[in-house]
């Protein structure tokens, strides 16, 4: 048996590929990455801790937490789990924790630790990795393919799998699309939201461990930790808000309003008891220095300055306009949002081949035979919280898996 595969891109997706392509004679995998470094999305993730997947195990909840893939996804995640994502580390001496959000690391607390992982079980496969090889062509020849590379060179291949993430701008996936693939049209997904010279950027750095967001005048609303920053506001709620609203979100130019909850998801009726309560029990405290509700004191200071409540204030004294004021800011704070910053460097494209072409089975495209797809050069993503991951290794096992039957 004589077999060339190609794998193009050494990140999570095509190298977890590699590493699952069993060391046979006559086999030769290879790995081509046009930059000088493996898996980097997988040494930055979490903040360098790598969130490798989510401890969410019923598979129809979790094709809930993709925006776009649902179809494939429908296939591809039972065939590879998040238990066997979890079992396929653990048989490697990787062992996983969870955190009380459902996200799971190793217990290491560093991605070094899956980087090792993976990166050991691709050179016990014997796989072969080229630095600095940009494809610029794939040409077929009847059964096999002709790579052609940015520096003239070429490698021929009997199949390919294509795991080099996802693109910025149509016009990068040309190399494709001469094959006869389509794209969905890339647009960003996991950003932060701006607020140009907003006076609350000032309290960059406060975070609010659960508030809801909602993008107003739609449906869409995420629940979790929204954070301050020096541009506007991060956190994983708003994160997921973006993935959800990517392709409306780009169509308005990032133009458009957010309404947040900053008591989670308390009702209007429920927080004007409350503080029917507080006036009655704690009337005699001064609003400024009773924060009721738990929130960071610098962001209740700028509430009460924002609604007109002095220091001198007390709770049984709040004007009834003041008190409305206060209603309103709590629950259905209006934030105007223009542009969008990159989170970190864990970007996230959505778009990428349409999933039409893909057969969820095994990866493979339905107009090129021999050639696979893996990771997010398709058109899936997921909100934060190690989905991106899963779909990378599900995609990469399924995909090595078939290459090799």
């Amino acid at each position: 048996m004589n077999q060339r595969i190609a794998i193009i891109g050494a990140g999570a997706s095509g190298c977890f590929a590699a590493a699952n392509i069993p060391y046979a004679a006559g086999r030769e995998v290879t790995v081509f990455e046009k930059t000088g470094k493996v898996l980097q999305k997988v040494r930055i993730s979490g903040g360098g801790r790598c969130n490798t997947t989510h401890a969410l195990f019923d598979v129809p909840e979790l094709i809930t937490r993709y925006p776009r893939g649902k179809q494939l996804l429908k296939k591809s995640l039972y065939h590879f789990t998040p238990q066997d994502t979890i079992d396929w580390f653990g048989e490697r001496g990787v062992r996983l924790k969870v955190e009380p959000d459902g996200r799971m690391f190793p217990i290491t607390d560093s991605s070094e630790t899956i980087i090792e992982c993976i990166w050991k079980e691709m050179m016990r496969q014997k796989v072969n990795v080229v630095y600095n090889k940009s494809v610029e062509r794939i040409e077929k020849t009847g059964e096999t393919f002709t790579l052609h590379f940015a520096d003239g060179t070429t490698y021929n291949a009997d199949k390919i799998l294509v795991a080099c993430g996802g693109f910025p701008k149509d016009s990068q996936y040309h190399w494709l699309t001469s094959l006869g693939h389509i794209i969905a049209s890339p647009v960003p997904s996991l950003f932060t939201f701006n607020m140009p010279k907003h006076p609350i950027t000032q309290l960059m750095g406060v975070s609010v461990p659960m508030a809801t967001v909602k993008i107003a005048g739609t449906k869409m609303q995420e629940r979790g930790p929204v954070l301050i920053t020096h541009w506007g506001l991060s956190g994983p709620a708003v994160l997921r808000t973006s993935a959800w609203g990517a392709r409306e979100l780009h169509e308005r130019n990032y133009d458009f309003n957010i309404v947040i909850n900053w008591l989670d998801d308390m009702s209007e009726a429920d927080l004007r008891d409350e503080l029917v309560n507080i006036r009655k029990e704690q009337g005699k405290q001064f609003v400024a220095f009773k924060n009721p509700f738990e929130l960071p004191k610098r962001l209740w200071e700028y509430m009460l300055d924002k609604c007109g409540v002095g220091e001198d204030i007390r709770w049984g004294d709040l004007p009834a306009t003041a008190q409305n004021k206060l209603v309103e800011t709590l629950i259905r704070d209006v934030y105007s949002i223009k542009g969008k910053t990159t989170y970190k460097e864990e970007f996230v494209t959505s778009g990428g081949i349409k999933l039409s072409e893909i057969d969820p089975q095994t990866m493979q495209s339905r107009i090129i035979p021999g050639l696979y797809f893996s990771g997010e050069i398709m058109d899936v993503d997921g909100i934060t919280g190690g989905f991106n991951f899963q779909h990378a290794w599900s995609s990469g096992y399924i995909a090595a898996r078939s290459m090799v039957e």
